[in-house]
């Protein structure tokens, strides 16, 4: 399964764009020039991973993952899922609730509801309206599935603290930007709005 696992640049024509719209962003990619980020086309892997680490730190969520990935000896597959007991999946650090997610992902997987070729054809609006149909899965975590594993170009998560925090600072503003303001300012760079927000992320580690 790892070669579902990969690292993508953003593309040149997208970066001359952000550069051309933004003059933040173009200080950005003077800074940084065309950042890589992680994909992972597994779309399984990437929703099961992505409701393990909701609400922990990045090294309590690793820690989790490897102890779920274990239980199959690579990836538990939706079957396995179903067929572990709670408290195998609860020895993992699993919290209750978070065993439930899982089990319901499982369920709606093996019945078709989320079937990847048919979602990689949908857009962007039709696909979260799939995934948060899974009980865990919001719109932040379909937003981040549509940019780290469909490799959607054009989503802007605009309920994404760190997002509009490193916005506040960027471009000055006396306040972190509420939804509406955030959504407004992101309107140039469509549509690029997801490797916009990669260098807003980037941002924030310097």
């Amino acid at each position: 399964m790892t070669s579902d696992l990969h690292t993508a640049s953003i593309p040149a024509e997208a970066v001359d764009y952000l550069r051309r719209v933004d003059p933040i962003l173009a200080g950005l990619v003077s800074i940084h020039g065309a950042l890589e980020y992680p994909i992972d086309s597994d779309l399984w892997r990437s929703l099961v991973s992505s409701i393990v680490g909701q609400q922990l730190s990045i090294k309590a969520a690793a820690t989790i993952r490897e102890r779920v990935a274990a239980l199959d000896g690579g990836f538990p597959t939706p079957e396995t899922i179903e067929t572990l007991s709670d408290e195998s999946l609860r020895g993992c650090g699993l919290s209750r609730a978070k065993v439930g997610f899982l089990r319901d992902l499982a369920r709606r997987w093996l019945a078709g509801e989320i079937d990847p070729p048919h979602l990689e054809r949908l857009p962007d609006e039709e696909v979260i309206e799939h995934l948060v149909r899974v009980r865990g899965v919001g719109r932040w975590t379909a937003e981040m599935v549509l940019i780290f594993s469909l490799g959607r170009p054009d989503v802007l998560a605009v309920d994404d603290l760190g997002l509009r925090s490193a916005a506040q600072r960027l471009y000055g503003l006396a306040e972190r930007p509420e939804r509406e303001e955030f959504d407004a300012l992101g309107a140039p760079w469509r549509p690029y709005r997801s490797y916009a927000s990669l260098y807003l992320w980037q941002s924030l580690k310097t």
